[in-house]
């Protein structure tokens, strides 16, 4: 029998179990049950919303700045304010809320560990739930965890700041239901992480801190200021308690940069570069568009124009407005043969050099391997400054939409093309089996780099794009690919593995997204459906 919480307007459909008892308690679920009733139809109405601007593009518009709002843009407005614990985030590492990885993370070199609910996890109903303990426990300093070899692991006196990531407006939360439709992911996330830390966080000088990602328009912006205004006085909490950074990772959003802070400007602290996610977003945003189509991924790196003027306009609109302006993930993975290992560390100190020099005020790695030497970096270039907010790049000239829609010169090639099939597998494999941050060739993938692998095929099919050889890239040459591909992938991992994983599942998945008329907008939508 299922165990069912009593609630007039949500239904659980899974057991509680041992976390859910812990965290879906009377006043948890009160709470909870406020922000869906109240917030879901303007979340379903912002969905709604991205459809038809989509189909505008489809039909050969492009995304552009907003000359309506013009006023916001021109005159001289600047957000609320940091709070202390956050005006230095030189380095922030990021990773699941899986509860050795919070420890770890925790305790790196870093100043911020983002813990996420998002792309690097694959949102089981255990997960999600046990992750809403480890947080709890991290907040209140008595995390602890043994390996199976005994080995304890428990935070150190001075940790990481910790924001949580929520999952995108997009994500349902399939197992908690109001008028029998999905809640969305992003409600429960924030209700669970924000009603049990929030006073705890407090005491101890720091607070509820949240990224927000996927984040398309300034309207969805806007309705996050709404539910953090509506949550501090609910709990009769000062405006501004509640601290968010944006990721700006979609393609709409990069021309709606002052818009979103504005209408977030009690709340917000900064926005992000969110590279891999940027790139996937392009692709999708302009898949009709033959002229705009990207190489391989390898190829698009934040030296090419389109991603440098990104960088340098987010810089520019955050500092003007008193908000930090956070660099990208460094996804590399430190290697244990020294050679690989050089030049792992010289292609990370070359992206984060960029990153100073452009005047970020702080990036992202994904292990802490790295985290000494991007520490090293930002440190000796801003020295006993806790950020670069006096780097106003006001000499630029003014970005343009056409160098942000312009796209990259590569290569188009077979072996970009098959390394995008065996990561793509591996990843939905992964994810389909509850695992949602895999490291793969020597990087760390998670659903935005994965992302990017089948939809660059899926456009290169829809054009009829030629790879470097000659062949052009056909729905028949794919599934050619992907055959051969799947049998590398069961050689390199042997039988037992391949034969005991989900691949079968994965690489269905995997034919269906990448071959079907229309564009499946995430691959974490259907993959959703097949996560035990």
């Amino acid at each position: 029998m299922i165990q069912q919480i009593i609630s007039e307007e949500l239904a659980f459909r899974r057991p509680l179990g041992e976390a859910g008892t812990q965290i879906l308690t009377d006043s948890a679920v009160e709470f909870l049950t406020d922000l869906v009733v109240r917030f879901t139809p303007q979340r379903d109405a912002l969905l709604a919303e991205r459809q038809r601007i989509q189909a505008d593009y489809d039909a050969g518009g492009l995304p552009g700045f907003i000359s309506e709002t013009d006023s916001i843009k021109n005159s001289a407005w600047k957000i609320r304010g940091i709070p202390a614990d956050l005006q230095r985030r030189r380095v922030e590492i990021t990773g699941p809320v899986e509860r050795k990885m919070v420890i770890n993370a925790l305790n790196a070199n870093v100043d911020v560990f983002m813990a996420d609910f998002e792309d690097s996890l694959a949102p089981s109903w255990e997960k999600v739930l046990e992750g809403q303990v480890n947080l709890r426990d991290a907040v209140k300093g008595t995390i602890t965890y043994r390996n199976e070899a005994g080995k304890v692991y428990q935070l150190k006196p001075d940790p990481a700041v910790l924001i949580c990531r929520v999952r995108g407006l997009h994500l349902p939360e399939k197992h908690v239901t109001w008028r029998n439709e999905a809640i969305p992911g992003s409600l429960f996330d924030f209700a669970l992480y924000f009603f049990h830390n929030v006073d705890a966080l407090l005491a101890k000088g720091s607070g509820p801190y949240f990224y927000l990602p996927k984040t398309q328009s300034w309207q969805e912006a806007a309705l996050w200021g709404e539910i953090f205004s509506y949550t501090e006085d609910r709990f009769d909490l000062p405006r501004g308690t509640i601290k968010a950074t944006l990721l700006i990772e979609t393609l709409p959003a990069v021309f709606q940069m002052d818009e979103i802070l504005y209408h977030l400007r009690d709340h917000i602290v900064g926005l992000n570069c969110g590279r891999w996610d940027y790139i996937f977003s392009y692709i999708k945003t302009l898949k009709n568009h033959p002229d705009r189509v990207l190489p391989d991924r390898q190829s698009v790196t934040m030296d090419k124009g389109f991603l440098d003027a990104y960088s340098r306009l987010l810089i520019r609109t955050c500092h003007r407005r008193g908000a930090l302006a956070m660099g990208g993930m460094a996804a590399f993975i430190p290697s244990k043969e020294s050679e690989r290992n050089e030049w792992v560390l010289n292609r990370v100190r070359a992206d984060k050099e960029r990153e100073v020099r452009n005047g970020h005020d702080g990036t992202w790695i994904a292990h802490p391997g790295l985290a000494d030497t991007v520490m090293a970096l930002f440190s000796e270039a801003l020295g006993e400054r806790p950020n670069q907010l006096d780097v106003l790049r006001g000499e630029d000239a003014p970005v343009t939409a056409a160098q942000l829609l312009a796209p990259c010169e590569g290569e188009r090639t077979e072996e970009g093309m098959r390394a995008n099939i065996r990561v793509a597998v591996q990843y939905i494999e992964a994810w389909i089996s509850g695992n949602g941050c895999v490291p793969l060739y020597g990087l760390m993938e998670d659903a935005a780099t994965a992302e990017i692998a089948r939809t660059s095929i899926w456009q290169w099919i829809r054009h009829g794009k030629t790879l470097q050889n000659g062949e052009v890239v056909t729905e028949a040459l794919f599934r050619q690919m992907l055959a051969e591909e799947m049998q590398v992938i069961q050689q390199k991992l042997g039988d037992s593995r391949f034969c005991q994983g989900r691949f079968s599942e994965a690489a269905d998945l995997m034919a269906r997204i990448t071959t079907e008329p229309e564009l499946v907008e995430f691959l974490t939508l259907p993959g959703y459906q097949l996560l035990r």
